[in-house]
């Protein structure tokens, strides 16, 4: 059986905050590049054309071209067949911004572990009864409670509805 491989692709820029980007992308990842670092590993310096993204100004100006991000403020040129230059605007791979970048801490996934944690020790569950009762395992639900594992709607709705006796309500701001 052949598996297709799912190449990073970005699908919003965020903010951008002292150089550094939150993004979200097409795995619904938001994670934060660290542009110095990324710079500084492909060895751009002072007389580099991307230098000039040091600046936060000019590290701002970037776009969102072809789910990757794209700098047009950096003089990038390459040379056609027949021999002119070209102006390009200088991109970073999708797929090595992502493995460059960390994944955002989401305050709301803390809360909700912590409201699952909450809820389980006042019903009187262990992880394990909890994890019985809602169809998953016990270090399922400690991940989550810890907030070092992202949870489909399915199964948070199992854990509150079937093993907490909860019922669920999502809010959007």
């Amino acid at each position: 059986m052949r598996k297709t491989l799912k190449v990073p692709r970005i699908l919003k820029i965020n903010k951008i905050e002292n150089n550094f980007v939150s993004v979200t992308f097409n795995n619904g990842e938001v994670r934060i590049i660290d542009f110095p670092k990324i710079l500084k590993n492909f060895g751009v310096n002072e007389s580099s054309p991307a230098f000039i993204l040091f600046d936060e100004k000019e590290l701002k100006k970037v776009k969102l071209k072809n789910h990757t991000l794209s700098f047009d403020n950096v003089e990038q040129y390459i040379s056609t067949r027949d021999g002119k230059k070209v102006m390009v605007p200088f991109e970073i791979g999708a797929d090595v911004l992502f493995e460059f970048s960390s994944p955002e801490k989401s305050e709301s996934s803390f809360e909700l572990g912590k409201s699952i944690r909450e809820s389980r020790i006042k019903a009187g569950l262990t992880q394990q009864e909890l994890a019985l009762m809602s169809g998953t395992s016990r270090t399922y639900i400690s991940r989550i409670e810890n907030d070092k594992s992202d949870i489909e709607l399915s199964t948070l709705r199992k854990i509150i509805e079937v093993g907490l006796g909860k019922q669920l309500e999502i809010k959007i701001k």
